[in-house]
């Protein structure tokens, strides 16, 4: 990379708020989602962090493990547990690709993550505000900092391009033009 390149991009994560660790982070996420992808599975990466170290990863594997609780953040939150030794994982951060569903969102409050950073909206089942905001539930007993777009164009991006893909392939298959 350029000094240009590199002096651009340290510019956009000032003005946007984040930290270079966070848009580090974030593509390590980006990287596992890319692993996810290649298993055929949805294209969804994350990892856990505590204390500046990666702690916690996994990716998108309900298909393959025939486990519909296998998204990314759960096996990252997992991951971090076992190797915490502690299911309460308070002071962490978790980095995901794409904003978190219902499940996820529970998981990551039972967990007690501190802060869940997320790449992409997702209007179909995101439940951080796209469809519903479970974070903002006064009910609720733990409440993580919820911080969105980090990396949303990379993020969203792949999973179109997969969904597109994946499109192309069905259509193939129908024998279709």
């Amino acid at each position: 990379m350029n000094i240009a390149t590199a002096d651009s991009r340290l510019s956009e994560a000032e003005e946007s708020g984040e930290t270079i660790k966070d848009s580090a982070f974030m593509r390590e996420a980006l990287a596992l989602a890319r692993e996810a992808w290649a298993a055929g599975e949805v294209p969804v990466g994350a990892v856990v962090v505590k204390d500046g170290l990666i702690v916690g990863r996994g990716f998108n594997a309900p298909i393959s493990g025939h486990d519909p609780s296998a998204h990314a953040e759960i096996r990252a939150l997992r991951d971090a547990a076992q190797r915490l030794g502690n299911y309460r994982l308070a002071g962490c951060t978790l980095y995901v690709t794409i904003e978190p569903c219902a499940m996820c969102a529970g998981a990551i409050m039972h967990a007690r993550i501190a802060r869940l950073v997320y790449g992409a909206p997702d209007a179909k089942t995101g439940a951080c505000g796209s469809v519903v905001d479970l974070f903002a539930e006064a009910k609720l007993n733990h409440h993580a900092t919820v911080e969105s777009g980090l990396l949303a164009g990379e993020c969203g991006g792949l999973l179109s391009e997969f969904f597109a893909e994946r499109r192309v392939q069905q259509k193939e298959r129908r024998g279709e033009d």
